[in-house]
């Protein structure tokens, strides 16, 4: 696991990931459906990268994003119309 404290972590993470599959940044971004300059920005260290796609890039590389040092995650039931919580 590798520990992530800012983009430019990421990015370094990320890119070392690609390499060791042999993958180009053209290929990473065929394979993640985003465009070579995202890759670019991305492995850069760029803050401003749109998480959605940050998250494609993990998927293609074979990884996942987990966070860690919360509380437990739980799906929270829908708040009936009229009620605003006390």
């Amino acid at each position: 696991m590798t520990n992530v404290s800012n983009a430019q972590d990421l990015g370094n993470a990320l890119r070392v990931a690609r390499k060791r599959m042999g993958l180009t940044q053209t290929e990473l971004s065929l394979a993640a459906g985003v465009g070579v300059r995202f890759i670019v920005d991305l492995e850069g260290g760029k803050s401003t990268v749109r998480l959605e796609q940050v998250l494609r890039v993990i998927d293609a590389l074979g990884g996942s994003l987990k966070l860690t040092g919360l509380e437990t995650l739980q799906v929270l039931a829908p708040v009936k119309e009229g009620r605003h919580g006390a």
